[in-house]
This record gives structure tokens, C-alpha cells and sequence, in this order.
């Protein structure tokens, strides 16, 4: 009796006595008292006993085993040294401290607060255990630790232990659980706690605002992330799939403390990352990018529909009928069950429609920008997936800035075209932001707003931006007051949301070659903030519009755009326009007038934005243009596609011996110049040469310049309250019974809105808030020199006498003079070739004849213009005792 004694209490209490003996006993390690966990303990321990000594328990002396032996039925008094009375009985208070201390205690020497049950197998030899029992241990300990992520809250780790990542990667090291419970909490926190520089709980109004939208995005500033919690900023951009997954799931929580019942609503909440601080070229991604957080920037070119995309599905057993599930599906491979757990079979499987959950895709393709892509270059384009909100937040000729995760697409369709082992990419669209002008004036800095607003505070500013047109190209002055202002623009109009009136000014650059047309349209798309060029013989009407195309993946018919919808709020440059063909040509009357394009292919009927200005070069029929002949017979276009255009600039190439020579000392000093070898050579000579170029007003730096247009464009909105109208109505009357005398270009209702476009322009570029009569009258002399440009030569002459004031306006006297002093000269010239077959290196005309003609604009005094620069650079001398003056050539 003895013996069975000592083997039945073996069999009970001291089965686990030595080996919490040992683990106690370890030196440095003092572990708590078990607490609750001594029953679970010994209840895992007896089944592996049984199971091990392979004992029959159910035979037929069962009932011995159960009888009562009262000898046994008690605990031994032996060993347990304590008298009980000694022991005072602990208050819940104090018993709550006494574990608060301990479990402090286990902390600081780095143990955990409780003995896992999984500690247990790790001191004994597993490997003379069964299979069976070792798998099931496995499982218990698996589930053991999967509960106590959510209960166990002394398993947070502090920030030391996070920034130390063991030895593991970044993505092994945010997947493990205790890492992801403190970068959960530590994101919850910063959601709750981070505050701005006024004090104000930032995150608290964007919930509030996103809940008043029910909207399911918010946006979180990387900087701020990075400045309050560094670790956490570190981890995000190398293991993005992860950290979002565990950032979502805090802003959920955060959001439902605010608002309870916002789960009805939105059923998941997204943290959005903005202003990640390095953005990458679409042509610089590479590997070293893949599964990374990556901001970049490009046009979007097409988009898909929105499609329905499985995030969760459930299957149905086609034999009992049972509903598997759920299966949550990833963005690589379909997930498909194996086999039904109700009746075994192998399928076939059915998606169950009803209890399938599904999420909104669509998937958008961005190219790199039009003013990026280095010259001879193919602009590089990539494919990105929007889900959940995200969709339908951007158009074709949208310019956005996207921050996403660049994965490596495990598509087969995709993959066959590519070869096996290389891989087409993608990018997972995390947040978009549209960027237009607004976001270019936000690029300003105090100190560029504070250099515009002196700029503006000169006098002759509209001087200054027309003159700092193009500084390499030497005269032109009536192309650079038309690009000027075009570049600057008219202010848009849609009363009532109903009826659009274009604000953009449309120019029409015609004229011998060799006289820097498309030198201007170049610059232009330097100096402007969004530009498209495009050459006439290269542009298609679809490349010029949009086309329609199957999507390779889906199959679908996707829009994608071209350069007028590229363009959009910019500038949109045409070369060569008179070598489009006609039917290219007529595509774009819509853009140019009603700033849309209407697609009606394949079954999409749609409209596109295409806001942008177009400035046109083109060369006559036949190469030069002959001034003996009307504008419509020296240009082949249509009178419907000459009508868009604002303003038509006539370029000629005339013979003028003084003119040429400065031309040409002007081209040779900007060569010396500019030339890459030189430093300092040609600077002091150049100075004098570059000065007569359009006048004397000091130019303006071009990248001052560009942030100038930026700003006036964004910041000032003339309005035409004060403009004197009456002045309009009787130049528009005038100019048409002109037209209709002289049948040149049709004068039609389009060029009054053009005179008010031109006039706000004006106003814009003095940053005016109203337009003024100066204004008008600047838009009146465009458009009446625009018109008298596009005459005959005869007609042209008589034209100037009529309109002779309105031209006069903002033009120096000196420059008049000048003017009908070459005409008198001219006129000398042909006079001595036609009387003497030859011409003299001197030619004389006579001081009563200029007087006479300047009388008649109401100049009476000549003597400032024959002591003015321009008078001698222009190589003429006044001999006052003969009463003539001369010119030198």
C-alpha cells in the first residue's frame, strides 16, 4: 500500500515540482507565483503522461480505480514549513501593488509578466514526444499567444526594443506581434495627442471633417509623423503593406471613439501618406523600389472604369450547399478553397454574390510630364491601381502627384508578354493630390511674392514683361506684346454655370521663314508653367484630341488624351500649323473656342477639358509672303479656324541696311556671349548692342519672370466694371466696314471678346483689379495692328492714317518720327533707283517734309527726337543750316 502510495502522489502534485524546481532555481531569474495558471498547467501535462505510458484505462477492473481510499484522499503536511496563523491576509489594494511591483520587476530584468504556457514544452526533450502530441502543443501554443495579443498589455515594448530589431528585416520585425501591438498603440497615440503650433488638436477637426463628408480617408503629413514619432516614419516607407495595414486598423479605433456609430458608414478607415519628402522620376524607379513607399508625379493619360474588386469572398458547395468562407483575397492570385470541410468534396465552387464583399478598383496609367522628358526621349508611363475612395479622383490631362507602394505584378496575362522571369510593375495608389496652378503658387516663397509685388510697383512694367519676351531674339516688338499677354491671359467666364467664354488668348504667328517663329514658340515653353509642343506634320487629330483604345488587360475600351487635353490650364504650341491636314485642322476648332473636345467612339460618349491657350506658327503658301495680296490668299486656312485666333502676327522679312546691320552685331554679340568658353569676353560691347533690342527699360530675370505669370494668373481677376464701352462699339463698328471694303480677314463678334481678353491681360500684368481705359486702348492698338498687318500694302498705308490715334497710344513720339521718317526715307530710295538706276550711300530728305507729316499727329517740336538716341543709333544726322536730314548707310 505503501508503494502505490508514493506512485499515486507521483502521479498528482509532484509530476511538475521539479520542473518548476529548476526553472525557479536558475540563476538571475525570479519568476512570480503561477497564480491561475497552475491548474491549466497541470491539466496539459496529465494528457501527455497518459499518452506517453500507452496505459488500458478502460478494462475490466475500471471500478478499482475510482474507489475511495481515504489515506490517499488527502494533502501531505510535510514540506510546508509556514504556519498558517503567521500569514496575514492580503487587501485587494494591496495584493493589486505587490503584482504591480513584481510585474515592474520582470520588466526592467526583461521577462514577461506571465509564464506562457508554451515555456512548459521548451524544457523537455521534444523529440521523444509522438507527432501527434508535439503538433498539438504547437497548436496550443500558436493560439496561446494569437489571445494574449489582445489581453496581454505588459507584451508593449518600449521604443528601445522596437528600434532594435533583432537581426530581423524590417517587414519580419513589424509583422511579429509584439512590434505591431506598439506600433499600433504609438500611432493611436500620436492620432489622439499631436497637436499644431496654436495648440490645436489637429487630427480631432480632420476626423471631424472627413466624418461630416463620410469620407473613409485620412490624411496624415509625413513630416509631422517623422517629427513626433522617428521609429515609426523609418519603418513606413520599408515595409508600407504592413505598417498601413496596422495604421488603419488604429484609425478605425480612433475614429469610432469620436464617433461610435461611424462604422455603419464606412466600414474601414484609410490613413493617407502626403508630402513623403523624396519624389522619384517615373524613369528612375528600379528594383531598389519594389515593395516600398514611393512619391512621384506624371499626366495621366487614361483610365479604366470603376470594376468591382473582391476584397472578401465566400464560396458555395455545389453538392451540400455549404457556405465557405471567408477567403480574403490578395492582389496577386486568386484564392480558391480546396476542398468543402462539410462533405469533403473537391468542388466545383460558386462565389456567393450576397455575402461576397467587394471594393471599388480602377486602374489609371500616369506618363511622365511633357516638360520633363529630356529631348529625343519617349516620355516613360506606368500603370497604377486605385481602390476603395480613391477612385475617380483624377481625369485624362490631369497632372498629379502620387504616393503609392511599387509592387511587381504577378499577373500570367501580363507576364506571357514580357517572358517569365521578368516581371510587369505597378504602382498602389496610397494618395493623390491634382496639381495645378495652385499648387505652383504654393511653391512660392515670401521673399519671391515680396520681389513680384516691388516689380509691380514700377511704372512701366507692361514695358518691362514685353521687352524681357524673348531677350535672345532681337525686334519683333508686336509679337512679344501678343505673346506677353497671351502668356499672361484673360480672366474665364461661365455665367450661371451654363454658357463658358474662353479666358485664354489664342495667336496666330504667320511670315517668311528665318524670322524666329518657332524661336519664339520654343521659348514660350520654357517660360510657361505647363507646355505641350507638337509639330503639324507629327500631329494627328487624335493625337492632338484624345483616341479611344482596348485596355490589353481588361479588354475595355479606355480614353486616352492628347496634347490639347495634356495641356489643360497651360499653353498648347503648334509649329508647322499649315502643313496639318484639313481634317487634323478642323478637330480642334471646338478646343480653341469651347475649350472642350467631345468624344463620341466605341461606345464612349464623353467631354474633355481643354483649357489652354494655343499659339500657332505657320509659313505662307508658297514660303514668303507677298504683301501685294490679302492675308486668306497668302495663308492656307480656313476663314472658321482664322476667326479663333486673338491675334494674327504678321512677321515680314524687309530689306532695311541699318536694320540688318544691327541684326546681325546683335546675333554675333549674343553668340560671343553665350559661347562656352567664354566668361567675361564680349560683355562690355554686347551691352550697347542688346539696348536697342525694343527700348531702354531694364529687363526682367526670367525666372522671376515665370513666378510673376504664376502668381498674376492665380492672384488677380480684373473686373470690367469701369471699362469704357462705348470705344469698343465704335472701333468693332469701324473695323467692319472696313473688312467688308477691303476683304481681307472677317471681322465677327469673336474679336470684341478678344479686345476685352487682351484688355484684362493688360490689367493683369500691372496686377489690377479693374480694367481701366489704358488697358482698353492697349487692347484696341493689338488688335487694330493685328488687323492692318493681315492688308494689302496698298491698303495698308491708308488703314494707319485712319486708325492712326488708336495706334498711337503708349508709343513714344520718338518712335512715331522714327517711323515716318524710314517711310520718308523709303520713298527717297525707290525715287533715286528709279531715276539714276542707283542708289547713293547717303540719302537726304528734306526737314519740312517730316515736320509736315508729324504736324499731323499733332507733334509740333522735333528738337528732342534729333538729340534722342534712337535718332543717331539709327544712323541719321540733322543738318540744321540746310534744313535736311541725312542717313548713313
Amino acid at each position: 500500500m505503501a508503494d502505490s502510495s508514493e506512485s499515486f502522489q507521483m502521479a498528482t502534485s509532484p509530476t511538475r515540482a521539479p520542473r518548476r524546481g529548476d526553472m525557479t532555481s536558475s540563476p538571475g531569474r525570479d519568476l512570480p507565483p503561477f497564480e491561475d495558471e497552475s491548474e491549466g498547467l497541470l491539466g496539459e501535462a496529465l494528457p501527455g503522461e497518459e499518452e506517453g505510458d500507452g496505459d488500458d484505462l478502460i478494462g475490466d477492473g475500471m471500478e478499482r480505480d475510482y474507489r475511495a481510499i481515504p489515506e490517499l484522499d488527502r494533502y501531505e503536511a510535510e514540506g510546508l514549513d509556514l504556519d498558517e496563523d503567521e500569514l496575514s491576509e492580503l487587501s485587494p489594494g494591496a495584493r493589486a501593488a505587490a503584482e504591480e511591483a513584481m510585474s515592474r520587476r520582470d520588466r526592467e530584468q526583461g521577462l514577461s509578466g506571465r509564464l506562457r504556457r508554451g515555456l512548459l514544452y521548451d524544457v523537455e526533450d521534444e523529440d521523444d514526444e509522438r507527432p501527434g502530441a508535439r503538433r498539438r502543443r504547437l497548436a496550443e501554443r500558436a493560439a496561446d499567444s494569437g489571445a494574449g495579443d489582445g489581453e496581454d498589455e505588459e507584451m508593449i515594448e518600449s521604443i528601445e526594443n522596437l528600434e532594435d530589431m533583432k537581426g530581423h528585416t524590417v517587414r519580419e520585425w513589424v509583422s511579429m506581434s509584439a512590434p505591431r501591438l506598439e506600433i499600433y498603440h504609438r500611432f493611436r497615440n500620436f492620432l489622439r495627442t499631436h497637436v499644431d503650433e496654436n495648440g490645436h488638436n489637429v487630427f480631432k477637426e480632420k476626423i471631424s471633417d472627413m466624418c461630416k463628408e463620410n469620407k473613409e480617408s485620412l490624411v496624415v503629413n509625413y513630416e509631422h509623423l517623422a517629427a513626433r514619432e522617428h521609429v515609426l516614419a523609418y519603418f513606413l516607407p520599408e515595409a508600407p503593406t504592413e505598417m498601413l495595414k496596422i495604421f488603419d486598423e488604429a484609425a478605425k479605433e480612433v475614429v469610432l471613439a469620436m464617433f461610435p456609430k461611424y462604422d455603419r458608414i464606412a466600414h474601414q478607415i484609410h490613413v493617407r501618406i502626403c508630402n513623403l519628402p523624396l519624389v522619384e522620376e517615373l524613369r528612375s524607379l528600379r528594383q531598389l523600389h519594389l515593395n516600398q513607399l514611393i512619391r512621384t508625379s506624371g499626366v495621366v493619360t487614361s483610365c479604366t472604369g470603376v470594376l468591382p474588386q473582391l476584397a472578401m469572398v465566400k464560396y458555395n458547395c455545389n453538392k451540400c450547399n455549404f457556405v465557405l468562407g471567408p477567403f480574403f483575397q490578395s492582389q496577386n492570385q486568386e484564392v480558391k478553397p480546396g476542398s468543402c470541410p462539410e462533405c469533403q468534396s473537391m468542388g466545383p465552387f460558386d462565389i456567393n454574390m450576397e455575402e461576397t464583399v467587394y471594393q471599388n478598383y480602377q486602374r489609371i496609367t500616369i506618363q511622365e510630364s511633357p516638360g520633363k522628358v529630356a529631348a529625343g526621349r519617349l516620355p516613360r508611363s506606368k500603370d497604377a491601381i486605385l481602390l476603395a475612395d480613391l477612385v475617380d479622383h483624377c481625369r485624362p490631362g490631369d497632372e498629379i502627384e502620387l504616393t503609392g507602394i511599387y509592387h511587381n505584378n504577378y499577373d500570367g496575362s501580363l507576364n506571357m508578354a514580357n517572358g517569365f522571369p521578368v516581371f510587369a510593375t505597378v504602382i498602389l495608389a496610397n494618395h493623390i493630390s491634382c496639381r495645378d496652378q495652385r499648387v505652383a503658387v504654393g511653391a512660392l516663397t515670401d521673399e519671391d511674392v515680396k520681389a513680384i509685388m516691388a516689380l509691380s510697383k514700377d511704372e512701366r512694367i507692361g514695358e518691362r514683361v514685353f521687352a524681357s519676351i524673348g531677350p535672345s531674339i532681337y525686334g519683333h516688338e508686336d509679337i512679344k506684346r501678343a505673346l506677353g499677354l497671351a502668356l499672361f491671359g484673360g480672366e474665364p467666364k461661365n455665367p450661371g454655370g451654363k454658357h463658358k467664354v474662353r479666358g485664354d488668348i489664342n495667336i496666330l504667328l504667320c511670315g517668311d521663314p528665318g524670322t524666329a517663329k518657332s524661336q519664339f514658340l520654343k521659348y514660350v515653353e520654357k517660360v510657361a508653367s505647363r507646355a505641350v509642343f507638337t509639330t503639324g506634320q507629327g500631329a494627328s487629330a487624335v493625337g492632338l484630341t484624345a483616341y479611344v483604345q482596348r485596355h490589353p488587360v481588361s479588354r475595355e475600351w479606355t480614353l486616352e488624351a492628347g496634347a490639347l487635353v495634356l495641356a489643360d490650364r497651360g499653353v498648347c504650341l503648334i509649329d508647322e500649323f499649315d502643313k496639318m491636314n484639313d481634317a487634323d485642322r478642323t478637330s480642334i476648332h471646338e478646343a480653341m473656342e469651347q475649350q472642350s473636345i467631345s468624344i463620341s467612339k466605341a461606345g464612349i460618349v464623353t467631354s474633355l477639358q481643354a483649357r489652354c491657350t494655343v499659339i500657332a506658327a505657320s509659313n505662307p503658301i508658297g514660303g514668303r509672303y507677298d504683301p501685294s495680296l490679302t492675308f486668306s490668299e497668302n495663308v492656307d486656312l480656313t476663314e472658321p479656324i482664322v476667326s479663333r485666333f486673338d491675334v494674327l502676327c504678321v512677321v515680314r522679312d524687309t530689306v532695311d541696311p541699318v536694320q540688318d546691320e544691327m541684326l546681325a552685331r546683335f546675333v554675333v554679340g549674343s553668340h560671343i556671349k553665350h559661347h562656352p568658353s567664354n566668361k567675361e569676353g564680349g560683355m562690355a560691347g554686347l551691352e550697347e548692342v542688346i539696348l536697342p533690342n525694343s527700348s531702354d527699360v531694364p529687363l526682367i530675370p526670367q525666372e522671376l519672370l515665370r513666378k510673376f505669370i504664376i502668381y498674376a494668373k492665380e492672384k488677380i481677376h480684373p473686373k470690367l466694371n469701369q471699362m469704357d464701352q462705348d470705344k469698343v462699339a465704335r472701333i468693332y463698328s469701324e473695323l467692319r466696314k472696313e473688312s467688308m471694303a477691303t476683304g481681307s480677314i472677317p471681322i465677327t463678334v469673336r474679336h470684341i471678346e478678344s479686345m476685352i481678353r487682351l484688355a484684362e491681360a493688360h490689367a493683369r500684368i500691372h496686377l489690377r483689379d479693374y480694367v481701366l481705359e489704358d488697358d482698353v486702348n492697349m487692347a484696341i492698338r493689338v488688335m487694330l495692328e493685328s488687323f492692318i498687318d493681315t492688308q494689302k500694302f496698298s491698303v495698308m498705308r491708308s488703314m494707319r492714317k485712319t486708325f492712326a490715334r488708336y495706334l498711337a497710344f503708349k508709343r513714344d513720339n520718338n518712335e512715331l518720327l522714327l517711323f515716318i521718317l524710314k517711310q520718308l526715307v523709303a520713298e527717297q530710295m525707290a525715287y533715286q533707283r528709279n531715276r539714276y538706276g542707283a542708289q547713293s550711300d547717303v540719302v537726304e530728305v528734306p526737314e519740312k517734309d517730316l515736320q509736315e507729316k508729324a504736324r499731323q499727329i499733332n507733334i509740333h517740336s522735333l528738337s528732342s527726337f534729333y538729340d534722342s538716341e534712337l535718332f543717331t543709333s539709327n544712323r541719321f544726322s540733322h543738318d540744321a543750316k540746310k534744313k535736311l536730314i541725312q542717313q548713313q548707310f
